[in-house]
């Protein structure tokens, strides 16, 4: 299971939110790029960065930012917020992002979602992102009408390869993770499945591993110390 440490990107800021409420912000560093690369330091070899900004205004508001993150240390970069044409995704695909991460537009615009699948392939993914069993979208400020499940099944269908899940409900609270979530749609589909949102302690890594889940995102718990990142790192890779 691959650990992916995660940068929430505000005024070029590294941040956390809680529960996605934009009012209730903590800022941990001035600096991503260094935030990158002490990651790198403890053996993370990717990395999962959200342009909050861009989330609610639909541009790439953090890219200089991100460009930064970029050059300052070897990692395997994804990006997502606000991502909702193809030339911001050629953009950052051109400075040397790995994967792009589609969100509300891979609902609100389906048709950009099958583009960009045709034309980068494996290097789209999708944010589900889920609030009482239905998809949220533009910066978790709204809730769909689509359901989680039949949105993965219409992805899978599409021939996307990996979507991140998250559970609103858990993300920032330190609270644990929503383990039976990610079971069920690591039973029910053939997508990687990638872990977002509460995990918050090396049992709950260790949890998502016995599952065989693809990945798993850190967040607040890494910025706490909750969790020791190289200790996470250490435990999948003697898994392994």
């Amino acid at each position: 299971m691959k650990i992916i440490p995660a940068i929430d990107l505000i005024d070029g800021k590294a941040v956390r939110l809680q529960k996605g409420d934009y009012n209730k912000v903590t800022v941990y560093s001035d600096s991503p790029e260094k935030v990158a690369k002490y990651f790198y330091d403890c053996g993370a070899r990717y990395l999962h960065v959200v342009d909050l900004d861009g989330a609610k205004s639909g541009r790439a508001d953090n890219f200089d930012t991100v460009k930064k993150i970029i050059e300052a240390a070897d990692l395997s970069v994804e990006i997502g917020g606000g991502i909702r044409s193809l030339d911001v995704i050629k953009t950052y695909i051109d400075v040397g992002v790995d994967r792009i991460i589609l969100g509300t537009a891979a609902i609100t615009d389906p048709e950009l979602l099958k583009r960009a699948i045709s034309l980068y392939g494996e290097k789209i993914t999708v944010g589900v992102d889920i609030k009482d069993g239905m998809v949220a979208i533009k910066g978790w400020t709204e809730v769909s009408s689509v359901s989680c499940e039949d949105f993965c099944r219409e992805l899978e269908t599409l021939g996307v390869g990996s979507v991140i899940c998250t559970d609103i409900s858990k993300d920032g609270m330190m609270s644990g993770t929503n383990v039976e979530l990610y079971r069920s749609l690591n039973r029910n589909f053939s997508i990687n499945i990638i872990a977002s949102g509460g995990v918050s302690t090396l049992d709950d890594v260790r949890s998502l591993m016995k599952m065989n889940l693809y990945g798993a995102i850190l967040g607040k718990a890494i910025y706490t110390g909750a969790i020791d990142l190289a200790e996470a790192i250490k435990i999948t890779e003697e898994k392994q």
